[in-house]
């Protein structure tokens, strides 16, 4: 694995193996040095041209726990404020020495571009409203776990099979980068995706996905064994989607009702930051059933493994 820019990229096996990883890297999360050395001498570069909390953070966390040198960029405190372009600045970090980008950008497509100008890995951490791979390999993580508990009564081990699961994935579709990496990730794990959303935040070319496709929230919540909701992205929105937030929380918010709803052993998940009141009502996004803290707790994780797989895991090739 050369990059990371896309789950179309990834094939079962190595979707697996950086999950599996995934297992073994958390539980560096309860040791009281939380320290490997794998990455020891390695160079990262976390440059983000969007604000972010989680995905940042994890990603610093990650290079931070193996040991590597961790830098991070914003565009706000870099020579892109003054007008250089994206691939002057990327050409200037990579002759520094860098061994791999993380890149956060609000066009579609960045990462890829970014990827054919550079020597050093590039990892996508979002672009534009394309794709977030890291968080949909999060998600199935914390996906995998659940159905494990369930299960077997512990998340310890790789996790079971998506076969047989259905997931819905509910809200601002339009403008949601992560929605298009579950989707391409789950078709590789086999998991069954519903898509719930008004008609006018669909995606244009939506039933080509393979998908169930569906303005029927109620419908699909009984059947439901992951229940994700998407934040409605007000930042992106010029207007008019739908009439009001409380006309829209009636129809596609996960109130208390709907809460009540969903069966014995289903999950709740938000990639986050969440809008509580509009698309989850704070008691769903409480609920003991709510994953959404584990999701956080994977991404450091899950990231990790993704790092380790990129850099560790060519260093031993060429020796």
């Amino acid at each position: 694995m050369r990059h990371l820019l896309s789950c179309a990229d990834l094939d079962e096996s190595e979707v697996l193996s950086l999950l599996d990883l995934a297992v073994e890297m958390q539980q560096v999360q309860s040791r009281p040095v939380k320290k490997l050395p794998a990455l020891r001498g390695r160079t990262i570069v976390n440059i983000f041209f969007e604000d972010s909390t989680r995905t940042r953070t994890s990603f610093e966390i990650a290079g931070k726990w193996l040991s590597a040198d961790t830098i991070n960029v914003s565009a706000k405190g870099s020579s892109v404020s003054k007008g250089e372009s994206l691939r002057d600045t990327m050409l200037t970090l990579d002759a520094m020495g860098a061994d791999a980008f993380v890149i956060r950008h609000s066009s579609s497509g960045a990462a890829s571009q970014v990827a054919g100008w550079v020597r050093a890995h590039v990892i996508n951490a979002g672009d534009g409203q394309h794709e977030h791979p890291t968080q949909a390999l999060l998600d199935a993580y914390t996906m995998r776990q659940h159905f494990a508990r369930v299960a077997n009564g512990t998340s310890k081990g790789p996790g079971t099979g998506f076969a047989g699961k259905r997931i819905a994935i509910v809200g601002d579709l339009l403008h949601s980068r992560v929605v298009r990496s579950n989707v391409l990730l789950q078709r590789i794990l086999g998991g069954d995706v519903v898509l719930v959303a008004p008609p006018t935040l669909l995606p244009t070319g939506v039933e080509d996905w393979g998908c169930e496709v569906t303005d029927d929230l109620d419908a699909v919540l009984p059947s439901a064994d992951i229940v994700m909701m998407l934040r409605v992205q007000r930042e992106r929105m010029a207007g008019g989607f739908f009439p009001t937030e409380r006309e829209y929380t009636e129809s596609f918010g996960l109130t208390p009702g709907r809460l009540a709803g969903l069966k014995p052993t289903a999950a709740i998940c938000h990639p986050g930051p969440m809008n509580r009141g509009v698309e989850i009502s704070p008691a769903a996004a409480d609920a003991a059933n709510s994953l959404v803290l584990d999701q956080v707790s994977a991404g450091v994780a899950v990231r990790m493994s993704v790092l380790y797989h990129l850099l560790a895991a060519e260093e031993g090739a060429q020796g």
